[in-house]
């Protein structure tokens, strides 16, 4: 098994565990078990990429085999058939699937086509002269400064406000992603040198400084809201809940949208990712380096990073447009 990237010189990350097998019984399901076993030993990929991957080639092993064919011998047109039925039908609505869901079903069979040929357990890549499809360039979304103060004001000072207060001040000072939020243990916290330890995707892990105001509610909040939501007990988690379990994402989500609701924010505007958008577009419009938040927002490519670019600049041209007299 290759080894991690490790951007800091930090203790090991804690062990993850390996990737479920498929529902898909036979052949199919063997080849996509090979698959992400490979895939979690030798490309370090995060759990949510393997469930993702998981769900993509288990739908695509399922239309094949009601058309009669199997993973194993699938060829370029029965791709461009599948993908062709998910643009026309399927997903929530049934109007058919997004180009975006399209593009990352593709990138799976891409890497299980790819692995499977180097080993030997399949002939051909179908998928070396399918174009992925088109995505539509769009920009993050984020709050304006006074929306992020509103936010981060709405939580009340009692045990589930602090701890509230301090992962929404902590996921805007950090940009953390939620997975990372709600997975942050004690040990990864230290205040008296205003760094986290966060273990990203793959496996990767970096420092990010907290800030004085997070350290601050962070701090409040281990020392007097998180013992009374443990009522004595113990948890490695650093977030839990009042009934002593860890935070989860859909947890975290909910009390974003509860708090925004207070702070006037509609609902639509509002996610924990919109969070993140928020702490890099803010730290962009007050002239922070590109490199620097790249590595704190844990990006592997500057390309990515870059986007929030776009969305500092045309914040500056509606400040423009609505302040210069000839705007």
């Amino acid at each position: 098994m290759p080894k991690r990237s490790i951007e800091v010189a930090t203790p090991s990350p804690r062990k993850r565990g390996r990737p479920p097998p498929p529902a898909v019984q036979g052949a199919d399901g063997a080849l996509i078990a090979f698959f992400l076993e490979r895939a979690w030993s030798e490309l370090g990929l995060a759990d949510n990429t393997l469930a993702g991957y998981r769900r993509d080639l288990e739908g695509y092993a399922r239309w094949l085999a009601a058309a009669g064919r199997s993973l194993a011998n699938a060829d370029r047109e029965s791709l461009q058939r599948y993908l062709g039925a998910r643009a026309r039908s399927g997903g929530r609505t049934g109007a058919g699937y997004r180009a975006r869901s399209n593009a990352r079903l593709l990138s799976a069979l891409r890497h299980f086509h790819r692995l499977l040929v180097r080993e030997g357990r399949l002939v051909a890549d179908p998928t070396l002269l399918v174009d992925a499809p088109k995505l539509p360039r769009s920009l993050p979304k984020a709050l304006s400064e006074s929306e992020i103060d509103s936010l981060l004001r709405v939580p009340p000072d009692t045990p589930l406000g602090l701890r509230d207060r301090a992962m929404l001040e902590l996921m805007y000072a950090t940009g953390l992603r939620v997975s990372e939020l709600v997975g942050i243990t004690a040990a990864q916290v230290n205040l008296r040198q205003g760094v986290l330890r966060v273990l990203g995707k793959g496996g990767k892990e970096r420092l990010v400084p907290l800030g004085e105001e997070a350290a601050h509610w962070l701090q409040r909040y281990v020392a007097d809201a998180r013992p009374l939501l443990l009522k004595g007990g113990r948890s490695d988690a650093l977030f839990v809940s009042n009934r002593r379990a860890a935070m989860t994402r859909q947890m975290f989500w909910t009390l974003v949208r509860k708090h925004a609701l207070v702070a006037g924010i509609p609902a639509t505007r509002i996610s924990p990712h919109v969070l993140r958008h928020s702490f890099a577009t803010h730290l962009l419009n007050h002239g922070a380096d590109l490199r620097a938040l790249q590595l704190m927002l844990g990006h592997t490519s500057l390309s990515t990073t870059q986007i929030y670019t776009l969305v500092a600049k045309e914040g500056l041209k509606r400040l423009h447009a609505r302040h210069h007299p000839r705007g």
